[in-house]
């Protein structure tokens, strides 16, 4: 079962894609965090959304938000995939899939799903929204959510 509106986020460690330990409550202290869960490094759809936020990477930060990608690859995959597509932003490795189940970031319970979290500063989730094929409307959705989230 995926966490809902309203729900306290969590709190987790990972390490980024240099081996640096990123800790959510850590996060949220400097910026409303965009925390997107994704199925693999690499493969055709998640290149495609990894891409759409970091084409929109910017105006995120603009609104005061930060980005961060969550996937069960290594470090040293989402090395070589944050650098080869020139992605601006943390992408956590959850080898173990702890903080995934966490989450509920799953699709039918099993398979590793594409879901977005937009968390405030207060560690309170505002926004969810899951769709494996619907890449862009992640973007679209949260950076919305942002930006009415700045204006409150």
């Amino acid at each position: 079962m995926s966490l809902q509106v309203g729900d306290k986020a969590p709190d987790f460690t990972l390490p980024d894609q240099s081996g640096a330990p990123v800790t959510l409550s850590d996060r949220l202290t400097q910026k409303v965090v965009v925390l997107y869960f994704y199925p693999k490094d690499n493969t055709k759809g998640c290149t495609i959304e990894a891409c759409s936020f970091r084409d929109s990477y910017e105006t995120f930060t603009e609104a005061g938000a930060e980005v961060i990608g969550v996937s069960s690859d290594t470090v040293a995959s989402h090395e070589k995939f944050a650098g080869r597509h020139e992605l601006p932003f943390i992408l956590l490795a959850d080898t173990d899939k702890a903080v995934r189940k966490q989450y509920g970031a799953t699709t039918l319970g099993v398979v590793p799903g594409r879901i977005t979290f937009v968390i405030d500063q207060e560690g309170v989730i505002r926004h969810t929204f899951s769709a494996m094929l619907k890449f862009n409307d992640h973007v679209d959705q949260a950076l919305s959510v942002v930006k009415e989230l700045q204006s409150a």
